[in-house]
């Protein structure tokens, strides 16, 4: 029997404001969407805190047993800068101002934002489509919209009439926004605009001629808008509705509350079923923000090249950091604060080693089954993970107690407690040791050394300097690192 079957997950639904009982649409499987990065720069670590925070989400229904389809997009097109319906494509801005093709840009920071999560040790999502992947899907469900009389074209470009759509359904509902002061808000700009109404939004933009980026339409040569790829892409993978859609706490309006009125302008229903939002994450009290020169790249924190910490720290380090905090509370990353999520870290690493060497008896003295009742109901609390972080720091007081001999465990309760401690430490939170991090490191960083030597090595031979050749070699020999040349080149052990 799978483990959601006896435990009750309770999730925060942003729409509604209250946790509320998980109930998945199908049995046993679940359809979750999050929003993806828009690839124009590097990824910044307040953006995967959000990531890591669904990873965590995906990785604890997979544990429950729930066959899980998890789809995160990439947008590499549409998004406009400032989040707006005017102005320039970020993609296409960071092109121009680079000299090198958008798909360039995109590729470069797609493998940046895939590289840095492998580093966190996210797991990769089941599904991962491109925002250009979709424009045939893209033009197709403006098309339905537009039949449904919930959009019109202007001057080559379509808008969603938020005005029409608010006679039969309320727009605002998850930001709880009203859309009267909306209207009273923009209308400043209504003048400057083709839209009927200020709070309208662009499904699909007209290219200037200078636009780089563009596709044809049936209204003429433009691009999608930033809301409608994830509609699009999300009912093409998961349905007209599924089960959870997430995002960080600063898409909730516009882009969700657009999401929504598009999916059900479209098909007549609501999208989803439960909105999830991650929050912020501060630098030393203040918001990050590239432009204040307050902020702080992943990169930068592995290697401790920064203003901001006092030395390097490791992804799980960082992972466990975030951990700590409740994903929707705002959390603020200081050099203090991670100093202390380290010690933390390492007494939960530490206390796992001595576990596996733990001596058993003929009885427990600990009340077990207790304390793994206590970390599902964290976990169920609406994915409570500092409330688990405390639980297994309750675990590490029963490991040493046992070691130092005031407690006793049986071996089945020992196999019990090690696979508990192994399943929440890694599997669910997508913790990892430390050090193994830190020696998959120090072994990329000798493979590279290591072809630097060979390549000098291959250019001495080629020049037929034996001596140099012969002294690379020997003094490699004698450090330990034997080199084999070959027919495909020359490769190297450590003794």
């Amino acid at each position: 029997m799978a483990l959601y079957q006896d435990n009750e997950l309770r999730i925060y639904n942003s729409i509604k404001g209250e946790k509320e009982v998980f109930k998945s649409i199908t049995e046993g499987r679940i359809g979750m969407y999050v929003c993806g990065p828009t690839v124009y720069s590097n990824v910044h670590l307040g953006n995967c805190r959000t990531f890591i925070s669904f990873d965590m989400v995906f990785r604890y229904l997979k544990h429950l047993g729930y066959k899980t389809r998890y789809v995160r997009n990439i947008t590499d097109a549409g998004h406009l800068t400032d989040d707006a319906d005017e102005g320039e494509d970020k993609i296409s801005k960071k092109a121009r101002l680079e000299k090198i093709e958008p798909m360039e840009v995109v590729q470069q920071y797609t493998l940046d934002f895939h590289t840095v999560m492998k580093q966190f040790n996210a797991y990769p999502p089941s599904i991962e489509p491109t925002a250009t992947g979709h424009i045939v899907e893209q033009i197709e469900i403006i098309k339905t919209i537009m039949k449904n009389g919930y959009a019109y074209e202007k001057n080559g470009s379509i808008y969603f009439n938020v005005v029409k759509f608010n006679e039969d359904h309320e727009y605002g509902k998850l930001s709880g926004r009203n859309l009267e002061d909306m209207m009273a808000n923009s209308r400043e700009l209504a003048a400057q605009s083709d839209k009927e109404n200020p709070a309208d939004f662009a499904l699909w933009k007209k290219a200037s001629p200078e636009h780089i980026m563009r596709w044809p339409s049936p209204w003429g040569d433009g691009f999608p808008g930033w809301h409608l790829e994830c509609t699009v892409m999300s009912s093409k993978y998961l349905g007209e509705t599924f089960d959870i859609h997430g995002g960080g706490m600063d898409l909730k309006f516009p882009h969700h509350e657009c999401e929504i009125a598009q999916g059900e302008a479209a098909h007549g229903h609501s999208p989803v079923n439960y909105w999830m939002h991650a929050n912020m994450l501060t630098l030393n009290g203040q918001k990050m923000s590239k432009s204040t020169g307050n902020s702080i790249l992943p990169v930068e924190l592995f290697t401790g090249e920064n203003d901001f910490m006092q030395k390097a720290f490791a992804p799980s380090v960082v992972r466990f950091f975030m951990m700590q905090a409740h994903y929707r509370s705002i959390l603020d990353f200081s050099n203090d604060a991670i100093l202390a999520a380290e010690k933390g870290f390492n007494r939960l690493t530490e206390a796992m080693k001595v576990m596996d060497k733990l001596p058993v008896s003929k009885t427990s003295s600990i009340d077990l089954s207790s304390w793994k009742a206590k970390c599902y109901a964290a976990m169920n609390d609406d994915f409570n993970t500092p409330i688990l972080i405390a639980e297994l720091f309750d675990a590490v007081k029963m490991i040493h107690s046992i070691n130092d001999g005031n407690a006793t465990i049986t071996a089945s309760d020992l196999a019990d407690l090690q696979e508990t401690m192994n399943a929440f430490f890694f599997d669910v939170l997508g913790l990892q040791d430390a050090k193994e991090e830190g020696s998959a490191s120090l072994n990329k960083g000798m493979d590279g050394a290591m072809k630097l030597i060979i390549d000098l090595r291959a250019t001495a031979r080629a020049n037929k300097d034996w001596s140099t050749s012969d002294k690379i070699r020997d003094e490699l020999a004698a450090a330990g690192i034997s080199l084999k040349d070959g027919a495909d080149g020359t490769s190297y052990s450590v003794d």
